[in-house]
């Protein structure tokens, strides 16, 4: 699923200009736990998060750093720390480095974003301008619809190319020791594997290929000749 199959429209939105008191009372008010922050024409400068007003009000309660201690650190950081603190406007507690996609984006893509960048939602944007937002909870749904699909039928002979393809591509896979069989849909995976990981990477490589109807494992730990053989 794409990006504009996912996305959340009739956002709640704030201006740069906008009172912090303001912006919050609406998130509450709203149920929601961050809000795009957006020009008049509609360009994405920012995104206002809960997580940014509860470190608002943790830097204020923090001690001051000592003198000594501020000899190493940039001014701009204590700078920026002073605005966030004292500032009145989203602009100033919002976050600039926003990581956004386009409407083209896959569900893959933007749940990569959100996993390396640990943020909760990522902006969809049509040449600059916010058109939509995509959060967990859509990803969610987009899962249990694909979980939800209707299988598709294949022969068995087609079911073991695909998963001879997919398999040859895992560094983890090794052809000397592991195996598999397909009978009436059925993937029966066996051979020699110590690894709990790889035994359940394996297994969920094959009940993602469409047309495999069950998977079976039948490893065994790897002899100690077989080891020390390679």
């Amino acid at each position: 699923m794409l990006a504009r199959d996912l996305m959340s429209t009739g956002l709640l939105t704030f201006l740069p200009d906008m009172g912090l008191e303001a912006a919050a009372r609406a998130m509450a008010e709203r149920g929601v736990s961050g809000a795009p922050v957006v020009r008049d024409d509609g360009l994405l400068v920012g995104i206002i998060t809960e997580g940014d007003l509860i470190k608002r009000l943790a830097d204020s309660a923090s001690p001051k750093a000592g003198w000594f201690a501020s000899l190493f650190r940039a001014p701009e950081t204590d700078a920026a720390r002073f605005a966030r603190i004292h500032g009145r406007t989203v602009k100033d507690a919002m976050t600039m480095e926003v990581a956004s996609v386009g409407e083209d984006a896959t569900a893959e893509q933007v749940a990569h974003i959100m996993e390396t960048r640990g943020v909760r939602r990522v902006p969809v944007l049509r040449d600059g301008v916010l058109v939509g937002i995509v959060s967990r909870a859509d990803l969610l749904r987009a899962l249990i619809i694909c979980d939800g699909g209707t299988a598709v039928a294949r022969s068995d002979a087609e079911i073991r190319r695909a998963l001879s393809t997919a398999l040859r591509a895992q560094p983890w896979f090794d052809r000397q020791l592991m195996f598999f069989d397909v009978a009436d849909g059925v993937v029966r995976l066996h051979g020699f594997c110590g690894s709990e990981d790889i035994r359940r990477a394996l297994r969920v490589l094959a009940e993602g290929l469409p047309g495999v109807k069950r998977v079976e494992t039948e490893f065994s730990a790897p002899p100690p000749f077989l080891l020390g053989a390679r």
